[in-house]
């Protein structure tokens, strides 16, 4: 993979941990736990896809 496809997919995925992260934060304020636990768990697949391709 070119070097310049992998700074696209790093870039793009580190949007998604950021949003994603976002959507934990909102969601503990809300006291939703399963919603928490499920939005951590994609959190830390895209943090794992992240750490990948660097």
């Amino acid at each position: 993979m070119n070097t310049s496809l992998k700074q696209s997919q790093a870039d793009i995925l580190s949007r998604l941990y950021d949003m994603k992260r976002k959507q934990v934060e909102h969601a503990l304020q809300q006291g939703n736990s399963l919603r928490c636990q499920v939005l951590q768990a994609e959190a830390e697949a895209i943090s794992n896809a992240l750490k990948s391709i660097r």
